[in-house]
């Protein structure tokens, strides 16, 4: 029993979303949305949230749609958000899609124009969180290095 107006496909914040699958499910696939923000935005726009994403209508779309793009006008609390305290501006602000990806690229290229630790470490492809690098981390783009023994010492017998 499948109704007229059920949607396979739903677009949201420019992402196609799955009709099949449950609203607060379907809104995670949208990046920079996780669990706990599909669940705000369901119940900001009023929507339960176990209703399947194909079976809601225009203006529900739409209205999340503005939910999503306008988050910093919601009242959200703004532990939800990705980007508190921005450095450019000072605001709190939660950035979804490309517009996400764009600002990490440009904190990362900051932190290697400035020679922090991080950027620094982002420069030759080491962990920058600090973790150890002993046995993992030994491909660097692409190349597998192994392990890498001394010259000049022998072990066992002469």
């Amino acid at each position: 029993m499948v109704e007229k107006d059920f949607k396979y496909l739903v677009r949201i914040a420019n992402t196609d979303l799955d009709g099949n699958k449950p609203l607060n499910h379907a809104l995670r696939k949208i990046k920079g949305i996780n669990f706990m923000l599909a669940n705000a935005i369901c119940i900001i726009a009023g929507i339960d949230k176990f209703q399947k994403a194909g079976s809601l209508s225009d203006n529900d779309i739409k209205k999340i749609d503005n939910i999503v793009k306008n988050l910093s006008k919601q009242s959200i609390p703004s532990w939800l958000f990705n980007r508190k305290n921005d450095s450019e501006t000072g605001k709190d602000m939660h950035l979804i899609g490309a517009d996400l990806d764009f600002r990490k690229q440009n904190d990362v290229q900051m932190m290697k124009k400035i020679k922090s630790y991080k950027g620094v470490r982002h420069m030759f492809g080491l962990p920058a969180r600090g973790q150890r690098t002993r046995s993992n981390f030994r491909k660097k783009k692409g190349k597998v290095m192994g392990v890498q023994k001394k010259k000049g010492i022998r072990s066992g017998r002469p």
